[in-house]
């Protein structure tokens, strides 16, 4: 009887143990579920390591403007842009700004935009940016542009540029302005 006893009393401490450590694991166990919260958000997988902040479209009346913000590669590859598109505009180029005989011009991006391994790459005015020909329709400031880039491979990056009012660097991107125009800044 003495060992029937024992054997219950010792079950029973097996099982509150059990229990306790199995309580005590379930906390950390549950940390994990925070960390994809973290991880940048897309809507498709191949441009999940890609993300965008601060991105802006210039206020434009119509003709040509251009967004800008910062690609930031949370990946351990390079992604290379290779296209851009959005309703606002049936041409879009993604473009640098050099300097060319002695005068700066715009001309689209060899081999587009490298965003290297857990980097970032800049679209500023009077440097890299995406270019919008004959916009669609006037661009005011607050307006919600779509964009969607394409990646070297074939994914795809969307995001949503915010209309900014802006007129530092001289940046006109209109027909017209040397040095940054179609006919004579334009390679």
């Amino acid at each position: 009887m003495f060992s029937r006893v024992t054997i219950a009393t010792v079950g029973l401490a097996v099982a509150a143990l059990t229990t306790a450590c199995g309580t005590t694991q379930a906390a950390p166990a549950s940390a994990p579920a925070s960390q994809p919260a973290s991880a940048p958000a897309s809507s498709e997988a191949p441009g999940a390591a890609l993300s965008i902040t601060d991105p802006w479209v210039k206020t434009a009346g119509k003709g040509m403007t251009a967004a800008f913000g910062t690609l930031v590669n949370n990946s351990g590859a390079d992604i290379t842009v290779v296209a851009g598109s959005t309703p606002l505009s049936p041409k879009v180029e993604l473009h640098e700004v050099v300097e060319s005989k002695g005068k700066m011009i715009m001309r689209p991006k060899e081999g587009g935009f490298v965003i290297p391994a857990g980097g970032s790459h800049q679209l500023t005015p009077g440097g890299d940016h995406i270019m919008l020909m004959d916009v669609a329709e006037k661009v005011e400031p607050g307006a919600e542009v779509p964009f969607t880039l394409t990646l070297q491979g074939g994914g795809t990056f969307s995001f949503t540029a915010v209309g900014k009012d802006f007129a530092g660097a001289k940046e006109n991107y209109q027909p017209g302005m040397e040095g940054m125009n179609e006919g004579d800044g334009h390679e």
